[in-house]
């Protein structure tokens, strides 16, 4: 239910702070008084259109915040929930408007798209009128109205599922055999690339160590004739090594002729020798190191150059040649078996076609017995309402080729306002003030089903007076049992029936040349005095006060 309503700065209003309880409100006050800004400011709440002239004189941002308190599972918390805001607590939405015509919407004080309001505003707020009876315009609504009534939205949720499982086995159905004659009309092709891939057999990462092994071989290479040079020198003819160890052995022998002057070039020299065996052996070493196959380098290059013109001759890199090769291998492998997958999948797609039917034929057969009985329970609130004589009708239009989420039906509400006369569509027969009576006879039938916690009438009573006003107030009280009813009135008998009655008024600002919209919460004594006025008018007599008085004791 809608617990608070907070307005700064709306056109007449500067601050005003409105609490509601549930059951029946209502709302009273002379014309003009500024009944039409608080439904606007509700409006703007709830993700209505926005305006810049709603915005007081000379203020440059208005304000309107609405605070729900709704159960746990209800819809506009899930859909919150579903695009990332957090429903915790109380709900709170607050719109702020701009006088340059821009807008900003808030939810739990967090930043959304005045759609997402929009859309979380309708499952919590119904705003009807003589002339915005939107539940009456959309056939859509209908259909929702009626599978409301009839206890019937598990069976078109499970239709709406099996439709979207036909549409997708449809879907799967025609891609796959796109895909089948793509591939017959390249078979020849696909075949031959097939049988050129796997005698290939590219693996991954082969590239790679191909290259790196090739890079190795090349370079040793070039380096194994500078190895073998300096290993010809050491080791070779010319190598020093004899000459230097034949001067070591002659020196030595003089060294004992001479004793103190030869033992440390002997000792160099014979330092020489063991590193220049030293470094014949390294060079040894280097050059076993550097030998290699040359054809195992051939044999490394033609592998290395086939994967590259095979990735030049299909378009793609050497690393996606094995992802190809699967790719072409199934789509082989879908041509070779296309005509027994088509047929499953047909098979498939006849199942999940008659899932459907079956299950919309049988939500249609009950839409039907939902709709007479939903027929008989308007009718029958009908003469109260003073359209005795108006007949009330589902019609429903059944298409068994023409399946949609919803179903096969089409389903309108048509009217006779007065016998002779042609039925038609609720909203083309009805006049303003009979469409809000037919709305009212509607939700009065759905009761708890089929409607947003908190409902709004707009001055439905317009236009009427007398039975016909108690009627609509009985109603009205009838309905605020199960969910909470506001009710903008004009009608006596109307505000009598509510359990808070709230006072709109036009009062001027002090030290101002403005007026400002005041609302007033009334007690009994206050209440009696303004059922009275809308009775008698600007003159409220004693016995204008009477009468006022027995209406509120015939409406508790």
């Amino acid at each position: 239910m809608l617990s608070q309503l907070s307005i700064r700065d709306i056109v007449l209003i500067e601050r005003l702070d409105l609490g509601f309880e549930p059951g029946l409100s209502v709302l009273t006050g002379e014309t003009g008084a500024g009944k039409s800004i608080l439904l606007d400011s509700l409006s703007l709440a709830l993700g209505g259109r926005g305006d810049g002239a709603l915005v007081r004189h000379g203020i440059e941002r208005g304000q309107v915040t609405a605070v729900f308190d709704v159960p746990a599972g209800h819809a506009a918390r899930t859909l919150l929930r579903e695009n990332g805001i957090d429903d915790d607590g109380d709900l709170i939405f607050r719109r702020q408007q701009s006088a340059d015509g821009r807008t900003r919407a808030f939810v739990n004080d967090q930043p959304v798209s005045v759609q997402l309001m929009r859309q979380a505003g309708r499952n919590l707020v119904e705003i009807h009128g003589q002339h915005d009876d939107r539940a009456l315009v959309d056939t859509d609504a209908h259909r929702q109205l009626l599978d409301a009534f009839g206890g019937l939205f598990p069976a078109a949720a499970e239709v709406g599922t099996l439709y979207h499982r036909w549409k997708e086995a449809e879907r799967t159905l025609r891609r796959h055999r796109e895909k089948v004659e793509a591939a017959a009309r390249e078979a020849d092709y696909l075949r031959a690339s097939v049988e050129e891939l796997e005698a290939l057999s590219p693996q991954d990462g082969e590239e790679d160590e191909l290259a790196d092994s090739r890079a190795r071989m090349m370079k040793a290479e070039r380096i194994a004739g500078d190895i073998s040079e300096a290993s010809d020198f050491l080791n070779g003819n010319a190598s020093p090594v004899p000459l230097i160890a034949s001067m070591v052995r002659r020196l030595e022998r003089k060294s004992h002729e001479a004793p103190g002057l030869l033992e440390e070039t002997v000792e160099l020299l014979d330092q020489a020798l063991a590193q220049l065996s030293d470094a014949q052996m390294a060079v040894e070493a280097a050059l076993r190191k550097t030998e290699f196959d040359p054809r195992e380098l051939e044999r490394t290059e033609e592998r290395l150059f086939a994967l590259r013109a095979a990735a030049r001759k299909f378009s793609v890199p050497v690393t996606e040649l094995p992802a190809l090769t699967e790719r072409m291998i199934a789509d082989l492998a879908d041509l070779d078996a296309g005509e027994e997958k088509l047929a499953q999948l047909e098979g498939q797609l006849g199942e999940a076609r008659s899932l459907f039917e079956l299950s919309a034929r049988a939500l249609s057969e009950r839409r039907h017995h939902a709709a007479d009985a939903l027929a008989a329970a308007v009718m029958a609130e009908l003469p109260a309402l003073k359209l005795e004589r108006a007949r009330f009708s589902v019609v429903i239009s059944t298409d068994p080729e023409g399946g949609t989420e919803q179903g096969i039906d089409t389903v309108e509400f048509h009217v006779q306002t007065n016998p002779g006369t042609r039925p038609g569509p609720i909203m083309k027969v009805a006049s303003g003030g009979e469409l809000s009576r037919f709305l009212l006879a509607l939700k009065v039938a759905l009761a708890d089903r089929g409607s947003a916690p908190t409902l709004v009438f707009d001055e439905i009573d317009t236009g009427v007076g007398g039975a016909v006003a108690d009627a609509i107030g009985q109603r009205l009280k009838r309905l605020s049992a199960t969910v909470q009813v506001l009710s903008v009135t004009h009608a006596p008998q109307v505000a009598a029936r509510a359990a808070t009655h709230l006072l709109i008024s036009k009062a001027p600002v002090a030290g101002s040349e403005t007026v400002a919209t005041r609302v007033a919460r009334m007690d009994d004594g206050a209440r009696t005095e303004e059922i009275a006025r809308m009775l008698a008018g600007a003159s409220v007599t004693d016995e204008a006060r009477a009468a006022a008085a027995r209406l509120l004791s015939g409406g508790l």
